[in-house]
């Protein structure tokens, strides 16, 4: 997408960049949402969902996690009225082992899966990662699978769940979409979105519209017949945002409704606040393959801090809890509201130390990870292949 330039006064290293592919520098996400145009996710949409739902909201929306949208108010609407709508949300597979990041679109989506009753489709974007990671086709959908598995491992009902590889589904009703989005984009619109150059592949300027295609219900003809006025929200990263501006734009002009998003902010690197965790560097990121043994070393040796560097001056002044890690990944994952107030006030006065705080943050976090590991052991090539399969899902909305 289009970078916003930097003013030539600015210091490199305070530049912001945030588009599908990389994500860098200090994030400002008041200054995202001015840029892309979305909304801020307010207190009583949230207060609304927990009526509308009868339960309490997830963490990720409660804390903040999930922080803008796009006409989510209007899947409200449409819910409340009795209207049924279908979620959309992908994962490109560009390595084996997923980090904890990779993680949070999966377990949001899966909250508001059973919480509305709707179905769900996932696009593994196994072509995508070819195009951009330099990855042979092979080993692109081999992770694809591998990938699926985890996302399985979170817990998704294989009865309102459609998960697909697109190398192995484009075709068809979906393709169709494909052109028809393609053709209501120039190329100097493309440029301007996703900051295209004459040094990239032509590959990679024509896949937007397969990240868009999944947006409108006509793409699976096998789920949603005769149901082409279906809404349609998206659970992202707010990075992901360019692809779908450019598919709200198209949608009327193809006799779509416009796809609704939801979108969170990043799960920040371990050594600090400039960009997002990244599974191409290990000391940024817990993976969901770590030990025990691992998740403390690296928090207790990588996770930067914000606590003073003695006890002393700590109990003193206290913990700067905005450039803290540890406590921005409690925020995250710890469920207990009060518990996490009471570690905010205590460290940020300085009656807790930086090493209880890490400490009780290698718990939680082994806690989700070794219960992720034994539910991907139980994940066999028949579920992956059950989840993938193209069929009705007879039960999606109940």
């Amino acid at each position: 997408m289009a970078v916003e330039k930097k003013d030539e006064q600015e210091s490199e290293s305070s530049e912001q960049v945030v588009n599908p592919w990389e994500v860098s520098g200090k994030i400002d996400y008041d200054r995202l949402i001015d840029k892309f145009g979305c909304q801020r996710l307010d207190v009583s949409m949230i207060d609304r969902v927990q009526r509308l739902t009868s339960r309490q909201p997830h963490v990720f929306l409660r804390r903040g996690v999930f922080f803008a949208h796009r006409d989510f108010n209007e899947i409200l609407d449409a819910y409340e009225r009795g209207d049924k709508f279908y979620l959309y949300t992908g994962r490109g597979p560009s390595s084996e082992a997923l980090h904890l990041g990779h993680l949070i679109p999966f377990m949001f989506t899966k909250y508001l899966q059973e919480a509305f009753k709707v179905p769900l489709v996932i696009q593994l974007t196994d072509d995508e990662k070819c195009i951009w990671k330099n990855i042979s086709v092979k080993e692109s959908k081999r992770l694809a699978r591998e990938n699926a598995k985890d996302i399985i491992a979170c817990g998704f009902d294989v009865t309102k769940t459609f998960i697909f590889s697109d190398f192995d589904y484009v075709g068809g009703a979906f393709y169709e979409n494909m052109v028809k989005v393609g053709k209501c984009v120039t190329l100097n619109k493309s440029t301007g979105i996703f900051g295209f150059s004459g040094q990239d592949c032509i590959a990679k300027i024509g896949f937007p519209p397969v990240q868009a295609a999944p947006s409108f219900p006509s793409s699976f003809p096998h789920l949603f017949p005769g149901m082409n006025n279906l809404r349609c929200l998206i659970p992202c990263a707010i990075d992901q945002d360019p692809y779908f501006r450019m598919t709200r734009d198209v949608a009327p002009r193809l006799g779509y409704r416009k796809p609704a998003l939801i979108e969170s902010s990043f799960f920040p690197d371990l050594q600090g606040e400039n960009g997002k965790m990244s599974a191409s560097n290990p000391n940024s990121a817990i993976y969901v393959t770590d030990s025990a043994e691992d998740i403390k070393y690296k928090i207790k040796k990588r996770a930067f801090s914000g606590g003073q560097d003695s006890s002393k001056k700590q109990e003193g002044v206290g913990a700067n809890l905005e450039v803290d890690v540890s406590f921005k990944y409690l925020s995250f994952f710890l469920e207990d509201d009060a518990e996490l107030e009471q570690i905010f006030q205590e460290y940020k006065e300085g009656s807790m130390l930086t090493g209880a705080v890490k400490a009780r943050l290698a718990e939680v976090l082994t806690e989700i990870v070794e219960r992720h590991r034994r539910a991907r052991a139980a994940v066999t090539d028949e579920m992956v292949d059950a989840f993938m399969t193209v069929r009705p899902l007879p039960r999606m909305f109940e």
